[in-house]
C-alpha cells in the first residue's frame, strides 16, 4: 500500500476518494490503483529523480499520479493546458520528461508539440488519458499490466511547475527536499498535517477542486488535504452556478478561489444565489491575486466569516494567513506569518526594515524547506538574499503587531484572475516583428480580472499604427503564446521611455493607467 493513505485505505475502503465528472474512486481503488501505477512506472525506469510531464485536465487519474509521485519518489511536470505547441515543447525539452501523461482532449496540441525539433529524443513512454491516441499507450491498459503488490522504498516526490519568468521562457521550480531519493514518503504525512492544521482543515472534510491542478495553489489546496484523508470533488472548468450546486450536492467542506472566482460568484443568477446553502463549508481560502476590498466584504456579507487570505508562491509555500475577522480589523492584511516561516523586510542594500518601513519581503522556512530553478543557478541565486533566504519579489512591510502587508510588487509580472503572466515572454515575441522597435507590456486594472495584459509598442517607422497592424500583431501573439497572455489591447506610442543607459522606465508607461484606479497593484 502507498504508505500515507495505507491506513485510509484499510479503514474506509470504499468510501469516495475521488469525484470526477465522469465517476468516483474509492479509497481501496486508490489504493490498488496508485501501487499499479508506480510499478508500472518502474518497470520503464522511472524512479527517484525521474521526470514525468503531464498534459491533464481536471481529472481523477491526475490525483492518482501525484499520489504515486509522492510515494515514487519522481517528479511531475504539471503543463498548463492552455499553452500552444512552442509552449509545450520547450517545456518536455527543458524538464528532461521521459515520460508524458496526455489526455485525449488536448491532443492537437499535443501532437504539434511533439512535432517540434528534439521534443521527443528524452521521451521513452507516452500514456493518453481518456481516450486513445495514436502513438501512446493506454492509461487504463498501462495500470492493468501493471503489478498491483505494494512497492517497495517508498520516497517523497512531487510536482516541479513551470513559472514563466522576467527573462523570457518558463523555469522549473524544484523543492529541494523532493526527488532525490533520500526522503522518506512519511515525512509527507507531516507536512499534510501541518496544512491541515494551520489551514483550518476541517475533519473530516470533502474538498472542492474548482481551478486548474497545474497550478501550485489549486494543488496544495487539493492534494494535501487528499492525502490527509479529505474527498476531493473535482470539476474541469469553473462555473459559478455549478459551483455553488455543487457545494450543496456534495456536503463540500472546504475549497480554494481566486478573487475572480470571487466577481464571477457575486454575479451568479438571483435564482442559483437564492437555492445555495452552503451549511457544509467552513473555510474558504484564497490568495494568488490581490483581491479587491469590496470584493472581499461582499463574500464575507454574503458566506459568513469563512473566508480565509493567504500569501505565498510556488517557490515558498504558504507564508502568512489572514482569518476574516483579522482582515476585517486589519483592511489589506496578508496576516501573520506561519510559526513555520520567518519574514524579513529588507532594502536594497540588505539592510532589515523596522517596523511600517516598506522593504523586499524575503523568507525562511524554518523547516529548512528551499528551492532551485532547474537548470539555472543564475536565477536561483538572484532569488536568494543568503542560502535559504529567499524572496517572491513582492515589497511589502510588518505592523507593530507582526502582520504582514503588501505594497507593490518589485519583479515585473502582471497577475490576473490569479495567474501569473511574465511581460518579458511577451515582449520577445512582439519585438521580432519587422514593424516593431520598442515594445512594453504592462499589467493595467481590470475589475473581474485584477488586472489585464496591454502593450504598447514602438514602431520604426512612424509614430501610430492602424487596426490592421494591431490585429497581425496580436494574431502572431496567438500563433506564439498561450490565450491568457495574449494582449486585451494594444497601444501605439511615438517614443517609450527609457533612460541614458538604456533601460526601459516601465513604471512611467504605467503609472498612467493606474492613477485612477485607487491601487497600485
Amino acid at each position: 500500500m502507498p504508505e500515507l493513505i495505507a491506513q485510509i485505505a484499510t479503514s474506509r475502503p470504499n468510501e469516495a476518494a475521488l469525484v470526477d465528472e465522469t465517476g468516483t474512486t474509492t479509497w481501496a481503488e486508490l489504493d490498488d490503483r496508485t501501487n499499479r501505477l508506480i510499478n508500472g512506472l518502474r518497470s520503464i525506469g522511472v524512479g527517484p529523480g525521474s521526470v514525468v510531464a503531464a498534459v491533464l485536465a481536471n481529472t481523477r487519474e491526475y490525483f492518482e499520479l501525484f499520489v504515486a509521485a509522492a510515494h515514487g519518489g519522481f517528479l511531475v511536470v504539471p503543463v498548463n493546458w492552455h499553452w500552444v505547441a512552442d509552449e509545450l515543447a520547450f517545456v518536455l525539452r527543458d524538464s528532461g520528461a521521459t515520460v508524458l501523461f496526455a489526455d485525449a482532449r488536448f491532443v492537437a496540441v499535443t501532437v504539434a508539440a511533439l512535432e517540434e525539433p528534439g521534443t521527443t529524443e528524452g521521451l521513452s513512454a507516452r500514456i493518453a488519458v481518456g481516450q486513445a491516441m495514436k502513438g501512446f499507450v493506454d492509461y487504463e491498459a498501462f495500470l492493468a499490466d501493471a503489478d498491483p503488490g505494494a512497492p517497495a522504498n517508498q520516497v517523497v516526490g512531487g510536482p516541479m511547475f513551470y513559472t514563466s519568468g522576467t527573462t523570457g521562457r518558463p523555469k522549473g521550480v524544484r523543492g529541494t527536499l523532493l526527488g532525490d531519493g533520500s526522503v522518506p514518503a512519511s515525512l509527507l504525512s507531516l507536512l499534510a498535517g501541518g496544512f491541515a492544521s494551520s489551514m483550518g482543515l476541517p475533519s473530516p472534510s470533502v474538498s472542492l477542486l474548482d481551478g486548474p491542478l497545474y497550478h501550485s495553489a489549486q494543488w496544495a489546496f487539493s492534494v494535501f488535504p487528499l492525502l490527509g484523508g479529505s474527498t476531493i470533488v473535482m470539476r474541469h472548468k469553473f462555473d459559478p452556478v455549478e459551483t455553488l450546486r455543487t457545494i450543496d450536492e456534495h456536503g463540500v467542506t472546504n475549497l480554494h478561489l481566486v478573487p475572480t472566482q470571487f466577481v464571477r460568484l457575486l454575479r451568479a443568477t438571483v435564482d442559483a444565489k437564492r437555492a445555495f446553502r452552503g451549511d457544509t463549508l467552513r473555510v474558504v481560502w484564497h490568495g494568488a491575486a490581490p483581491c479587491p476590498p469590496e470584493v472581499k466584504r461582499s463574500m464575507i456579507e454574503w458566506w459568513g466569516p469563512k473566508i480565509v487570505e493567504y500569501y505565498g508562491g510556488t517557490e515558498g509555500g504558504i507564508v502568512s494567513i489572514a482569518s476574516s475577522e483579522e482582515w476585517l480589523a486589519r483592511p489589506g492584511t496578508l496576516g501573520k506569518p506561519q510559526a513555520t516561516m520567518e519574514v524579513r523586510i529588507v532594502d536594497d542594500a540588505g539592510t532589515i526594515q523596522p517596523t511600517g518601513t516598506s522593504g523586499t519581503i524575503y523568507l525562511r522556512s524554518l523547516m529548512g524547506m528551499d528551492f532551485q530553478y532547474h537548470g539555472d543557478a543564475e536565477k536561483t541565486a538572484k532569488a536568494h538574499l543568503e542560502p535559504g533566504v529567499f524572496t517572491l519579489g513582492d515589497i511589502g512591510y510588518l505592523d507593530v503587531d507582526g502582520y504582514l502587508y503588501m505594497s507593490d510588487r518589485k519583479i515585473d509580472m502582471i497577475i490576473s484572475g490569479g495567474v501569473n503572466i511574465y511581460p518579458a515572454e511577451i515582449e520577445g515575441v512582439l519585438i521580432t516583428h519587422p514593424a516593431v522597435r520598442d515594445v512594453a507590456v504592462i499589467g493595467v486594472p481590470n475589475d473581474e480580472f485584477g488586472e489585464e495584459v496591454k502593450a504598447i509598442v514602438e514602431l520604426e517607422d512612424g509614430p501610430s499604427g492602424d487596426d490592421r497592424l494591431r490585429a497581425d500583431l496580436l494574431a502572431l501573439c496567438r500563433t506564439k503564446l498561450a490565450g491568457y497572455k495574449v494582449p486585451r489591447s494594444l497601444d501605439f506610442e511615438s517614443t517609450l521611455p527609457r533612460t541614458a543607459t538604456g533601460k526601459l522606465q516601465k513604471r512611467l508607461v504605467r503609472d498612467r493607467y493606474w492613477l485612477e484606479a485607487g491601487r497600485t497593484i
